[in-house]
């Protein structure tokens, strides 16, 4: 029976195959305050251009770019929790459904205004060019006021704190009209003639974000057709391997019953990575009361070195309706994967190849279905600098160069730790897609 991310602590290696992995690649988060990694400033000015120093390397513009997105994507997390938190409480207050009946929580609203005001302020609105998952029909609705108002006072809750992420904040607060403006200037689709632009999903995975399980924020660069910078907020998937078998619930109940300065519960984290520098980071989520320090304590981050299928670990969706769950089955047969598939909502499968947890995740969707960029772009940059591959269901790079669709993509995505497992999927693949019924 396939392993969701829910059921992670009954049998932890029939999901993510810690055993497999490198022991190098994840150090625990108490041994991070060791770190001989350097302390840069801990704010960055939105009009001057820093050098990052080694953690960075690449174009010193895009350094800038990236060191602003990390810290815009920290502060979206911290939103995230707050709502999250309040959702569980108050029994899934303010969640709408939206045309396609997939849910939308005040959450998603109100990172895409904060992280588009952010982008903004620090590189001028007419320089900023967004393609993001969220409009505003919905809040203009004569009867969402109440839902508005909840947006507006989150929106500003939340940016009231960005100094602590070393972003300004404003100053003043914001009117509701220039939070649905943050929110519309973000277009929901693009003819892709911008030939660069920023692609942002705020909440991926929203499902999981209102049963408080996985979800990220999401957020990436991309230039002529390609992602250049990518960053991926995960507030429910550790730092510490050791609590990769245990379910965010459990964790938040252990939260509580720890003293309030322990850091031996801390979870969540921030990887991000920018195309041509060979390596990926990983930081931990800005604690309560804290400040984000550049670099936050970031450790590289590499795919796991495992290439006998036999011992390793996929990822697909959880949902049926976003993948064929009987078709990844019967290709990790073929294949000879014996471990379950682990089922992870949102792009948190990015985040566990890149970092070694996992090393293959597959996803087919059904015919009709047309994959969104936001729900991709910031975890292929993210697992190829951490050294693994990711192309569609025949091999080919994916192409960001068309909006807010990946036009052209070929049966599915397949993203790997390792050339040779990427080419016995794509094998299994061409072998059995004529009788796959996709």
């Amino acid at each position: 029976m396939p392993l969701h991310a829910a059921n992670l602590g009954i049998n932890v290696r029939h999901g993510f195959h810690l055993s497999s992995m490198n022991s190098t690649n994840i150090p625990n988060y108490a041994d991070l305050h060791n770190s001989s990694s350097p302390k840069l400033p801990s704010r960055v000015s939105c009009t001057t251009s820093k050098q990052l120093g080694p953690l960075i390397s690449g174009s010193e513009s895009l350094s800038q770019e990236l060191q602003i997105a990390v810290g815009a994507v920290q502060m979206a997390c911290f939103l995230c929790q707050r709502v999250q938190s309040n959702l569980l409480k108050n029994n899934n207050a303010h969640i709408q459904a939206k045309d396609d009946h997939s849910p939308v929580t005040v959450a998603d609203w109100s990172v895409q205004a904060t992280i588009s005001w952010v982008l903004s302020k620090c590189f001028g609105s007419k320089n900023v060019s967004i393609i993001a998952e969220e409009d505003v029909q919905t809040l203009s609705k004569p009867d969402a006021g109440q839902l508005l108002e909840c947006v507006v006072e989150t929106v500003n809750e939340c940016l009231s704190e960005a100094h602590r992420f070393g972003l300004e904040r404003p100053e003043r607060t914001l009117s509701t009209s220039e939070v649905l403006e943050a929110i519309a200037q973000c277009s929901h689709s693009s003819d892709g003639s911008t030939a660069r632009f920023w692609t942002l999903d705020p909440v991926d995975g929203t499902l999981g974000f209102i049963r408080g399980d996985q979800y990220a924020v999401a957020l990436a660069l991309i230039e002529d057709g390609e992602v250049v910078l990518g960053v991926l907020g995960c507030p429910n998937y550790p730092m510490r391997r050791e609590w990769l078998c245990y379910h965010p619930h459990y964790h938040r109940i252990i939260s509580k019953l720890s003293a309030a300065t322990s850091e031996c519960w801390d979870k969540g984290c921030v990887v991000y990575a920018q195309k041509g520098s060979g390596v990926a980071w990983m930081q931990p989520l800005v604690r309560a009361n804290k400040s984000l320090v550049w670099p936050n304590y970031a450790i590289p981050i590499q795919v796991s070195s495992v290439d006998d299928p036999a011992i390793a670990t996929f990822c697909e969706p959880v949902e049926k309706a976003n993948s064929s769950h009987s078709f990844t089955a019967g290709l990790a047969h073929s294949v000879g994967l014996r471990n379950q598939p682990l089922r992870v909502y949102s792009m948190a499968k990015y985040a566990a190849i890149a970092r070694g947890d996992a090393e293959i995740f597959m996803k087919f969707a059904k015919a009709g279905y047309k994959e969104k960029i936001w729900d991709h772009a910031a975890g292929v940059v993210i697992i190829q600098e951490a050294g693994g591959v990711v192309t569609d269901a025949r091999g080919r790079p994916l192409n960001f160069s068309n909006g807010m669709y990946l036009e052209g993509l070929d049966r599915g995505v397949i993203a790997c730790s390792g050339a040779n497992l990427h080419a016995k999927i794509i094998r299994a693949v061409d072998a059995s897609w004529n009788s796959s019924c996709l």
